[in-house]
């Protein structure tokens, strides 16, 4: 267990690492030679170039301005002067929201913490328990916990009023937060520019017709349910093969570049490489000729499956990009039922075209059930066996787990200076190792569920990485580092006093999570900003394969906000300061430092350096909302079974209020907000049709539509014979179709022939 020496070694350890990851970042950042990979987002809005110095050759790569060195932390205040309206108009909504979630912890935990402080630690100090119980393996830190109030003592009733005092501050913060939030979204909606997936919906599982191809039913089948506001469509080819050749195609480019100019500096040798995997073996040849040759064979490739997907109906998948006249007619068509039977022409908002996850719109939708349910099976299997390592690194937080593991290190553990890095610095970077490849794993296994748009993909990724926290990081962590921990007392004692022992033990793991807070939140963070990885590979490709300021341009690795990962992580340290806030408020500080330097160091990524690489509108934040109230309600449960072991049942009525308020404010709040996160309202978009109509008449949207939704494979090559819109037919109510038994007429009384529209 961590004493309170071992703590300011983590402590002394990470803010080292921190500030050297800082001071690194403050003189890479004013080399001009570095200037794309800390500002790209400036360059690719075209605002910036590259730094241009007359004088000695030097002065391009180095900065020799020694004024400019003694002002390395100006970054700071930069990150903080622009108005949260300026961010959006230069970021987006989803990066200004996104950093308005730091922006509520801290609006959360700081006033809880002052009056923590000033109220619990006092009452937990004077509590004097844990000195007259023997057996049981404790520091001093522990002596500021809820575990050094006697069973029993009235003094409960302090930590009784500071939980609901943290429920009520949480539920308002978070309502004024969710409130915010809806209005920036509606306003952003309202004032955006126009775009393709304001006027488009995605159909999904078109139902087969054996006399009309895919394109023709679902024209005819819009045609005749939406006459007036239906304009075109683009159906969904399974160009997933030909994509992976345009891909391989890039590489081989790369190669045959990086080996040219390894030839240009050193003309008299030819480079080689060898032809099998990697170029590790095989026959040696030109490498110039072989990636010359391999190109040339992968474009004939690359001709015939075009030609392929472009001429074979079985490449077209049942699903389509469907257009409207008007944002009103989309949004009327996306937020419908389209057919009686519920499992065909299912019908959504289109995504953005950039957005996209193409790879999965040409998989059926009877397999994406099947998909998502063993996903569902791996997601269970997966979560268990990871205790696995999460009880070896619990086992590595106290120095009797260590020496039961690993007996020959006894004497060098048993040594102060050793044991103090041991067990306050060792076992919060272990588990950040163990959970590096975690995310990988989870968002491969969201895109197998066959989810349509990289938005969705980093939502359920964020959910399944928040629940593996929830249960392996967090529970598992409490549950095995206290069985560790107290292991000699729970053999030793009869059954009746084990819940007793692990009320008190509980409480003890918040010292782990302050080292693991410390390793993640302050070090990882300011590893962050440094970009070390975007940093050497920028400068690689700059070195062999930037030949041209557009290569140069490509080289540019400007990243982006990793939601499915960063956004769980933010969640775990509310569950630890909500449920440690009445616990251990020790554990406060150190969540505060974290939310206030994250926010300074993401607002920075994103005003110079994140491209996102689509817009929702900020559409994550309902489950932003439902995981904080998650660990708001488990925070009174373990509560509520903290304090039955401390011998007051009586106030077990008073906290079980607590989980049905916080439940009911939840559902509350979904019906008040959640709607304006899944809906565009029909009087908006009818606002908004009027005005564009009114400023822009002569506007051809049809063109404008026309391959918004072509696959981004196709973009480049002709794409005449896929073109599949079609002609508007406004003064002609009869819709074309093969089938004969829906083409037919009936004579008017005057005589006259009257088109019909017959439907089976």
């Amino acid at each position: 267990m961590a004493s309170v020496q071992d703590i300011c070694t983590s402590a002394a350890i990470n803010l080292l690492s921190a500030l050297a990851f800082l001071l690194a970042f403050a003189f890479l950042r004013l080399q001009p030679i570095n200037d794309r990979v800390y500002f790209p987002k400036w360059y690719k809005k075209g605002i910036r170039a590259s730094p241009k110095s007359s004088g000695p050759l030097m002065k391009k790569f180095v900065n020799l301005d020694c004024r400019t060195y003694l002002k390395f932390w100006t970054w700071m205040p930069a990150a903080l002067r622009m108005p949260e309206p300026e961010l959006i108009d230069h970021a987006g909504l989803d990066s200004a929201v996104y950093v308005r979630i730091y922006l509520l912890g801290l609006k959360i935990f700081v006033p809880i913490a002052m009056l923590a402080f000033a109220v619990l630690v006092p009452v937990n100090w004077t509590g004097n328990t844990l000195d007259n119980v023997k057996d049981l393996t404790f520091s001093d830190i522990d002596k500021l916990s809820i575990s050094n109030v006697a069973p029993g003592s009235t003094r409960f009733v302090t930590h009784i009023i500071m939980a609901y005092v943290v429920t009520f501050w949480t539920c308002y913060i978070l309502y004024k937060e969710y409130q915010i939030v809806t209005n920036k979204r509606l306003q952003f909606l309202a004032s955006e520019n126009r775009r393709p997936d304001q006027f488009s919906v995605l159909v999904r599982n078109v139902p087969p017709d054996p006399d009309e191809s895919v394109s023709e039913h679902v024209e005819h089948f819009f045609c005749v349910n939406h006459p007036d506001t239906y304009l075109t469509h683009q159906v969904v080819y399974n160009a997933n093969k030909l994509a992976s050749l345009v891909e391989n195609k890039k590489s081989l480019h790369n190669w045959r570049t990086y080996y040219q100019t390894r030839y240009e500096r050193n003309p008299k040798m030819r480079p080689t490489t060898k032809t099998g995997l990697w170029g590790l073996w095989g026959k040696t040849v030109d490498a110039i000729d072989y990636y010359t040759d391999e190109i040339e064979k992968i474009i004939q490739e690359e001709s015939v499956e075009r030609e392929k997907v472009m001429s074979d109906p079985k490449a077209i998948v049942p699903a389509a990009f469907v257009s409207f006249k008007s944002r009103w007619g989309a949004a009327v068509c996306a937020q419908t039922q389209q057919s009686s039977n519920p499992t065909i022409w299912l019908t959504e908002w289109a995504p953005e075209p950039r957005d996209v996850y193409w790879d999965n719109l040409a998989i059926p939708y009877v397999e994406l059930a099947v998909k998502r349910l063993l996903m569902a099976v791996a997601m269970f299997f997966l979560t268990f066996f990871f205790m696995i390592p999460i009880a070896f690194v619990q086992s590595l937080a106290s120095i009797d787990g260590i020496v039961k593991v690993f007996p020959f290190l006894k004497a060098l553990i048993q040594k102060e200076k050793v044991k103090s890095v041991v067990q306050g610095f060792l076992p919060g970077i272990v588990l950040k190792i163990f959970l590096l490849l975690l995310p990988s794993i989870l968002m491969t296994m969201s895109k197998i569920e066959g989810l349509t748009s990289l938005s969705s993909l980093d939502r359920r990724s964020a959910g399944k990485y928040h629940f593996f926290l929830l249960v392996n990081v967090f529970f598992g962590s409490l549950i095995t580092g206290a069985a560790f921990q107290q292991l000699k007392t729970f053999l030793n004692q009869s059954p009746s006093e084990i819940p007793i022992t692990v009320g008190v033990a509980i409480p003890m793991k918040a010292t782990f999570f302050i080292t693991y807070i410390m390793v993640d939140g302050w070090a990882g963070i300011a590893a962050e900003i440094l970009r070390l990885v975007p940093l050497i590979m920028f400068h690689l490709k700059n070195t062999f394969l930037v030949k041209t300021e557009q290569d140069r341009e490509q080289a540019m690795d400007a990243g982006c906000i990793n939601f499915p990962s960063s956004e769980p992580r933010i969640q775990l340290y509310f569950l630890l300061g909500l449920v440690y806030s009445v616990v251990t408020p020790l554990i406060l500080p150190f969540i505060i430092v974290f939310f206030a330097f994250s926010y300074v160091v993401f607002r920075h990524q994103i005003i110079n350096v994140y491209d996102q690489k689509y817009e929702s509108g900020a559409a994550f934040w309902p489950a932003v909302h439902r995981r904080v109230i998650i660990g708001l309600v488990i925070s009174q449960f373990l509560l509520l079974g903290l304090l039955s072991t401390k011998r007051i049942a009586k106030a077990t009525p008073f906290l079980i209020a607590l989980p049905v308020l916080t439940i009911w404010f939840h559902r509350f709040c979904k019906g008040r907000f959640e709607s304006a996160f899944v809906k565009f309202p029909l009087q908006d978009t009818m606002v908004k049709d009027t005005l564009e109509r009114a400023t822009e008449p002569n506007l051809n949207l049809k063109a404008y539509l026309q391959d918004a939704y072509l696959h981004p494979v196709f973009k480049s090559f002709d794409i005449e014979r896929l073109g599949v819109a079609v002609d508007e037919e406004e003064n002609n109510p009869l819709v074309s179709t093969k089938r004969s038994s829906r083409r037919s007429s009936s004579k008017t009384a005057s005589g006259g022939i009257t088109p019909q529209i017959v439907l089976e």
